[in-house]
């Protein structure tokens, strides 16, 4: 099955490489990568070069998610278009054919893989993934959740249906929703697993979650997030991520994040969902160009060998 990839990126060269070395080591050889490049001023376009990408251009004062995606994906020369961020990489060779498996079916619109952090992943962050994103496929769940660091889309329904341009963020929640809405599938494929590489500095996850909730709210207007939610919300999920983190035996070592990750996290998502629509070019720089992250570490196994990554 031949595939375009489509990445977005902004400055990351630290992660780009064992992204596309990646990809080079798939059992399903993909027949065209395109990079989408947002103002980098690092490495990165040089890097994506180098390994036989394609890359376009995107000013920072014209980006958001949906454009960039929009811009990839018609520059796509297949039917079937894999969206990765630039700082994923995938664990296992088979990584291509098990996230488009799905779309042999018509009636799929997407499917989303299994992501998973490294060793220098926040505890919370790392517990947010493992709810999400489950170790136990799901053929034609019945919600349209999914994330587009590591998805794949006919492309024929988003010449039908291109991504919002005007979201801060969950373009691919509205995408989904869309899709659904009009009779198609979203499939979770568990076994498509990639390392989400998150080390954001408490500033970076409340913007996250932020610009997220604003998005959140244009998407679905009747949802509100109250202070009480607010308060619920931050000691349940501490609670459980003590809880967890004890039974680990590495409470000591996480508390502290813990307490301040699970607090921006809900302090930016309910500061969200009080923004007004408008997006101001100070607070789309904000959301837009967060800090950099730390290098990747490699971490999960199933029956088939990983990849093998040289450090970068």
């Amino acid at each position: 099955m031949n595939c375009s990839i489509v990445i977005r990126a902004f400055n990351e060269e630290r992660h780009l490489g064992r992204l596309l070395d990646g990809i080079a080591q798939q059992t399903l050889q993909a027949t065209e990568v395109i990079l989408v490049d947002s103002g980098s001023t690092d490495r990165t376009p040089a890097i994506a070069a180098a390994h036989g990408a394609r890359v376009l251009h995107l000013r920072p004062e014209d980006f958001s998610f949906g454009r960039s995606l929009n811009l990839g994906i018609a520059a796509a020369q297949h039917d079937k278009v894999v969206i990765a961020s630039a700082h994923v990489y995938p664990v296992y060779p088979d990584w291509l054919e098990r996230l488009l498996a799905p779309l042999s079916d018509p009636h799929t619109a997407l499917s989303y893989g299994k992501q998973r952090g490294n060793s220098d992943s926040r505890f919370s962050e790392q517990q947010i993934f493992q709810s999400w994103f489950p170790d136990r496929s799901d053929p034609r769940q019945p919600h349209p959740f999914c994330n587009n660091a590591n998805a794949a889309i006919q492309r024929e329904l988003w010449q039908k249906q291109p991504y919002d341009e005007t979201l801060t963020g969950l373009e691919d929640l509205a995408w989904a929703r869309q899709a659904m809405d009009r009779g198609f599938s979203i499939v979770y494929a568990a076994d498509a697993e990639v390392i989400h590489v998150h080390h954001e500095t408490p500033h970076g996850v409340y913007n996250r979650y932020r610009r997220e909730a604003m998005a959140y709210k244009q998407i679905f207007p009747a949802e509100r997030f109250s202070f009480n939610d607010l308060l619920q919300l931050i000691s349940r999920n501490i609670w459980n991520d003590v809880r967890q983190a004890s039974r680990q035996k590495s409470l000591q070592r996480h508390l502290p994040s813990i307490l301040w990750f699970r607090f921006m996290q809900f302090w930016g998502a309910y500061q969200g969902h009080r923004h007004p629509s408008r997006i101001t070019e100070q607070l789309r720089r904000t959301f837009y160009y967060p800090d950099a992250a730390l290098p990747p570490e490699s971490s999960g196994r199933r029956e088939i060998d990983p990849i093998h990554y040289s450090e970068p």
